[in-house]
């Protein structure tokens, strides 16, 4: 397993993030029942396993299973008897948690609460990453941010993070963070896939631009590219996919790219899970890959992923067969760029000659 530096901070995470949304879901949970329903004794199996295979980051949320995935997480923690400096933990606030109109968003006073009500869920004394967990389009951004800076000078939470922003609306606050003097978001969490690589176009310029750590979630795009199915063996029975087809994905690219990557592993002699989360693993700007599992046998196959290293020609391959259709200014950009830094080449060549 690699550790690496979580954007700015001198926090190093492990490459393979253990995801909890599949806990805690039941009968009345509504969609989370689809997503996953594993308990506390699976769970605690599931936590150990994750921590003996070298991963030490943990990432949840309030609104998983409204609060019990935060406290089926804090209880594992808690029965393993695992050191709480031996654990990076990770919460989200923002959904809605509750009939009210104050009980969802980016509110002062929703973050308020909710970071209280995560605290005493995952028994805990501090967050080490507490991430905004949706774009609140009514609560201004500078409130957001004065809450967050509070916060972490209180001691409750040492950093802090977004998921699901866009890139403008990310720009405008690490900007006003800068002339705030406040605590800035140092992740980004966002939906990453072979099959849906969106966040290459605006977001992954502005994290690399920044120095910010990128949280990869649904790698699998919700078990669609796990390689159980296809063109002709679509989701169905008892599957997160069958239930809960998030997040879209466009099929026809889908099942193109499940082709080369099982193509691949074969010659690797692998699952094309763990080709899917060796593509993401290898993208430099990736800091950690978050893993929903429900049973033992998928995250030990997930586990393998950390040590497969795909060959150059391989991962052109992959590139070629998932790559995003031109778009502007995209390609606009890309052209002048290209002349900006031959140029460049040029003039620090002739620098060298003289």
């Amino acid at each position: 397993m690699k550790y690496k530096q979580l954007g700015r901070t001198g926090l190093f995470v492990s490459e393979l993030c253990l995801g909890t949304m599949t806990l805690g879901g039941n009968a009345d949970a509504g969609m989370w029942s689809s997503i996953g329903a594993v308990q506390q004794d699976e769970a605690n199996q599931l936590v150990a396993r994750a921590l003996t295979g070298g991963i030490n980051f943990i990432d949840t949320a309030d609104i998983y299973s409204f609060g019990q995935s935060e406290r089926i997480t804090g209880i594992a923690l808690k029965e393993l008897g695992v050191a709480r400096s031996d654990v990076i933990l990770a919460t989200k606030t923002g959904g809605v948690m509750g009939p009210g109109p104050n009980a969802q968003g980016a509110s002062r006073g929703h973050i308020m609460d909710s970071v209280q009500r995560s605290l005493e869920r995952l028994q805990v004394d501090h967050i080490d990453l507490y991430q905004i967990h949706a774009s609140d389009p009514i609560t201004p951004v500078e409130e957001t941010l004065r809450a967050l800076d509070d916060l972490t000078r209180q001691g409750l939470v040492r950093y802090v993070g977004v998921s699901n922003w866009s890139a403008g609306k990310l720009g405008k606050a690490l900007g006003l963070s800068e002339a705030l003097c406040a605590t800035r978001f140092e992740t980004l969490q966002a939906y990453y896939s072979i099959a849906g690589r969106d966040v290459e176009r605006e977001l992954v310029p502005l994290v690399r631009e920044e120095n910010m750590g990128l949280l990869v979630w649904s790698p699998l795009a919700g078990g669609l590219l796990s390689g159980k199915f296809g063109p002709d063996s679509s989701p169905e029975g008892d599957t997160r996919r069958s239930k809960f087809n998030f997040p879209p994905v466009d099929p026809d690219l889908a099942w193109q790219c499940v082709a080369e990557m099982r193509a691949i592993a074969e010659q690797h002699g692998v699952s094309v899970s763990r080709i899917a989360l060796a593509w993401l693993l290898a993208r430099p700007y990736v800091t950690s890959v978050i893993i929903g599992v429900k049973r033992i046998d998928q995250l030990e196959d997930n586990l393998g992923a950390a040590s497969i290293i795909l060959t150059a020609e391989e991962l052109i391959r992959l590139d070629a067969i998932s790559a995003l259709p031109p778009f502007y200014p995209g390609w606009m950009i890309e052209h002048q760029d290209a002349a900006r830094r031959q140029a460049f080449s040029r003039s620090q060549n002739e620098v060298k000659t003289l």
